[in-house]
């Protein structure tokens, strides 16, 4: 680029490769609109580095607010480098519309990332305040995809590909083990160009029903090849949503490729057979190693003749528990208000019964309460966990064997914001370098809990709530942790410890509903049972 042709790259002037109207429906290229450049200069502070490959000399280019303030020869590389600082510097009530600093970063590096996993043959690298977070060197997709999220997620990649007269597929889906319930990394594009569609995310998210539990998803790279005449790319303003022309078909062929990657690459135990070479395990003998064990039975037992030993013994646990059940009670609402919490957990019966281990039901005043016994818990843990961030008073436990956990570059920054925060509910983590880190301590009572899974769902969390609200950090932080460490379903308790979970209940700011806004638990009243036994 000539230093003429510098200077006219920052004027505003109109570009268009559109010749006819059918052009408009096979575009080939992302466009670039003439005013951008000009725009940028505008409000910031721009330094052009650009050679052309037939010069020897290439062209320094220095922008302000809009008007060049200097220009001069310089040895630079063939291509062009562009430097933009101190953006709306000279437009402040524009800059106080800016979000925080590791906000903006994180938007950056997503861009970044979208445009570097479609052009892996080009090197790539990204500085914040002179400190590297990417340094991509040429190479194939799925070298790619490791250099931006990991060595870890490389273990977890299937390939997918399919070849066929209405488009071609290509790239990558998760394996079921690597899903997560957030912070998945889905990317779809098409024509080297990031797309977001629904309709194809559930092509994919339905070839892994009943591999992966419900609420998660797996991550996935794919890269579609279509004829541009078939695709729309106008019908969204920033042209990330695509409408394809023969979309049901292609959601098909999609669904397929991904089910054959499944079945063809992903890993099944096998039976092996060949015992060349193993330790002889010697022959079990009953007679050296054990004695039999001798049967006791009553040889006068006859099933048709009633005695004492087969009568039925009522339970009297339950006649305890429906002794409160008294007829003709006041009608009270499923959920009741504040004001009756405290008559309610006087009245409750001291019995409880645990219904399929996901249910706890106890008889009260107006009739059957029925606790949900996990979001009983998580709205508990919740509640606890907020107090010990806001005293930082959180009791920390040292793991025998540390785990490592890796995060991606866009992560680590979310993390090392929300770091204060997580010392306070007693994680330690320790710095290894290349974004990871050793899990040294970890909140008492997480005994057995996926501790890699855990960090990275906290750290999604965050980065969705943003890393600038304090309240909305520690409710996402706590929200987080009381979902991993409650009781799980289906986990059988006694009558103590289901007895000590409505107290802990009860002894919260909100009993009805957990803190994502779920119905912790219900009434059924003493007319309703009534009504169905009638």
């Amino acid at each position: 680029m000539s230093e003429t042709d510098a200077r006219l790259a920052f004027e505003r002037h109109a570009t268009s490769k559109i010749r006819n109207a059918d052009d408009l429906f096979a575009l080939h290229t992302m466009g670039f609109r003439g005013e951008a450049l000009a725009s940028i200069a505008a409000v910031a502070q721009v330094e052009l580095r650009t050679r052309a490959e037939e010069d020897e000399i290439g062209t320094h280019l220095s922008v302000k607010a809009g008007r060049v303030v200097g220009h001069e020869p310089v040895s630079c590389p063939v291509g062009s480098n562009f430097s933009v600082e101190n953006l709306f510097y000279n437009v402040p009530a524009r800059r106080k519309f800016l979000k925080s600093n590791s906000t903006e970063l994180n938007n950056i590096i997503l861009a970044f990332e979208k445009i570097a996993l479609v052009y892996p043959q080009i090197s790539f690298a990204l500085y914040n305040n002179g400190v590297e977070v990417f340094n991509l060197r040429p190479g194939n997709i799925r070298q790619r995809i490791v250099d931006i999220f990991g060595k870890k997620v490389s273990q977890d990649l299937l390939p997918v590909s399919v070849d066929t007269s209405m488009c071609r597929i290509s790239g990558f889906v998760g394996k079921p083990e690597a899903s997560r319930k957030k912070g998945s990394h889905q990317y779809f594009f098409v024509n080297g160009r990031y797309m977001r569609h629904s309709y194809f995310h559930k092509a994919v998210q339905n070839a892994f029903e009943r591999l992966v539990p419900v609420g998660e998803q797996v991550p996935y790279f794919i890269y579609f090849d279509v004829n541009p005449e078939d695709i729309d790319v106008n019908i969204h303003p920033t042209k990330t949503e695509i409408k394809f022309e023969n979309e049901q078909a292609i959601w098909q062929i999609l669904a397929a490729a991904v089910k054959e990657a499944i079945g063809t690459f992903n890993d099944i135990p096998a039976i092996d057979f060949d015992t060349k070479g193993r330790p002889e395990i010697p022959v079990f003998s009953p007679s050296s190693y054990a004695t039999p064990p001798k049967v006791d039975y009553n040889t006068q037992y006859n099933p048709f003749k009633e005695t004492p030993a087969n009568k039925t013994v009522p339970n009297q646990d339950w006649d305890l528990l429906f002794n409160s059940l008294k007829p003709g009670e006041e009608k009270e609402t499923a959920l009741f208000p504040d004001s009756n919490e405290g008559n309610m957990i006087e009245d409750k019966s001291p019995i409880h019964y645990q219904y399929k281990g996901m249910y706890i039901m106890t008889a009260v005043k107006s009739g059957l309460m029925i606790i949900d016994q996990y979001r009983a818990h998580v709205r508990i843990l919740y509640e606890g966990y907020l107090q010990q961030l806001e005293s930082k008073s959180g009791e920390s436990q040292k793991v025998l064997f540390p785990e490592v956990v890796q995060f991606s570059p866009s992560e680590i920054i979310v993390l090392k914001k929300i770091m204060p925060e997580m010392e306070s509910l007693g994680f330690e983590l320790t710095d290894l370098g290349s974004n990871s880190y050793a899990v040294n301590a970890i909140p008492a009572g997480l005994d057995g809990i996926n501790m890699v899974s855990l960090l990275q769902e906290m750290v999604s969390n965050a980065n969705e709530k943003g890393t600038s609200l304090r309240d909305e950090i520690d409710h996402s932080l706590a929200m987080s942790l009381a979902r991993s460490a409650a009781i799980p379903r289906g986990q059988v308790l006694s009558n103590v410890e289901m007895e000590n979970l409505v107290n802990q209940l009860f002894a919260c700011s909100n009993v009805n509903y957990t803190p994502d806004g779920k119905t912790i638990l219900a009434i059924l009243r003493q007319q309703e049972i009534e009504h169905l036994l009638a």
